[in-house]
């Protein structure tokens, strides 16, 4: 086993980071790289983060040289220039928008729980903004009845960028929102999501119980 050239910096409960683990164990470098777990709030900075990531964000990936790239979408990207299989993400070409695009509609649904997790988690029950966390939830179920009346066969088609961003959606709702029952509304969703989430990245990427 060789000995780890990047360090990842994440949080296991992080759907963010789950991409970012499931491309590593996808393109077969998950052994390349070394895993701190590290835990960042709002209200709680990671100053060994803050030098070359400013907003401390995470995921983070330390490079071999000593710098740091940041944000789940910039590192897959660099990660799938870093293997010699088919790439994840396009190179070019409609295709790349098309399946980007999906990707970052996944990555909006994932904002909106965050938020929501965020307000109802960190935040005092009477300081709660109903209006505001319903707009939340309205946009996760728009996201979903999109993918399932435009994107369900392209999502089956190959799993790449778009069905890894969409599976850890999939898994943080489930995570999270247990009692969201986005299954019954959503079939097709739920029969692609069954097959994906059994795939040994995706098994060995769940978030902690």
């Amino acid at each position: 086993m060789s000995t780890p050239s990047m360090t990842l910096f994440y949080n296991t409960a992080s759907p963010f980071a789950r991409k970012v683990l499931v491309m590593l164990h996808e393109t077969g470098q998950f052994d390349q790289v070394a895993l701190q777990q590290t835990l960042v709030t709002p209200v709680n900075p990671v100053p060994e983060l803050n030098d070359a990531n400013p907003a401390g964000k995470l995921p983070a990936l330390r490079l071999a040289d000593g710098s740091m790239i940041h944000d789940s979408r910039v590192i897959l990207d660099y990660l799938d220039h870093q293997h010699a299989g088919t790439p994840l993400i396009p190179r070019d070409g409609a295709a790349r928008w098309a399946r980007l695009t999906l990707a970052s509609l996944a990555d909006a649904l994932l904002d909106a729980a965050l938020l929501i997790r965020y307000e109802t988690f960190l935040r005092p029950a009477e300081k709660h903004w109903d209006l505001w966390l319903e707009n939340q939830a309205e946009k996760i179920q728009r996201s979903l009845a999109y993918f399932e009346q435009h994107a369900a066969a392209d999502l089956s088609a190959q799993f790449d960028v778009a069905a890894i961003s969409v599976a850890a959606a999939l898994g943080y709702l489930d995570f999270r929102q247990p009692n969201l029952n986005w299954r019954e509304r959503y079939p097709q969703l739920a029969e692609w999501y069954a097959v994906v989430s059994q795939r040994p990245s995706m098994l060995s990427t769940q978030p902690p119980v």
